[in-house]
């Protein structure tokens, strides 16, 4: 698979797993991160400032990304591998409100999700793709 094909993919996907190491190099999955494609062509997801995944991406920014469609299960998915950049405001704060525009849509203040944004302390994850499996349709059990 290109990295175009899976850019491609992300216009219209937004589930996913995150993969990022722990300290001892245990991996850590999150679930229900929701990726997007961001206007260079990298991956844009958010996160609380706060949270194990953003310490654990500051240390080693190697991460991996499953992203599928609407289901689990019977969805086409892919995997992104590719290095992690956390985004700190003021500089992240445009690229939040692209990714809620993506997402969720237009709000109907962009002034309450600004300052939802800093309450909360959402930040920016932006992943480069380095490589990227097959789009592949899943299964389910059997």
């Amino acid at each position: 698979m290109q990295i175009t094909e899976a850019q491609e993919f992300l216009k219209h996907n937004h589930h996913g797993v995150l993969v990022a190491r722990k300290k001892d190099g245990v991996s850590l999955q999150i679930t229900l991160v929701s990726p997007v494609l961001g206007a260079s062509g990298d991956v844009i997801i958010t996160a609380r400032g706060s949270t194990y995944k953003v310490k654990n991406i500051r240390r080693n920014p190697n991460v991996s990304l499953l992203v599928y469609g609407d289901k689990f299960n019977g969805s086409n998915y892919i995997q992104i591998d590719g290095k992690a950049q956390v985004i700190d405001h003021p500089e992240a704060m445009p690229i939040v409100l692209d990714w809620h525009r993506q997402i969720r849509g237009e709000p109907k203040s962009w002034d309450e999700i600004k300052e939802k944004t800093l309450a909360e302390n959402r930040i920016v994850i932006r992943l480069t793709i380095d490589r990227c499996g097959p789009q592949t349709t899943s299964h389910g059990s059997r």
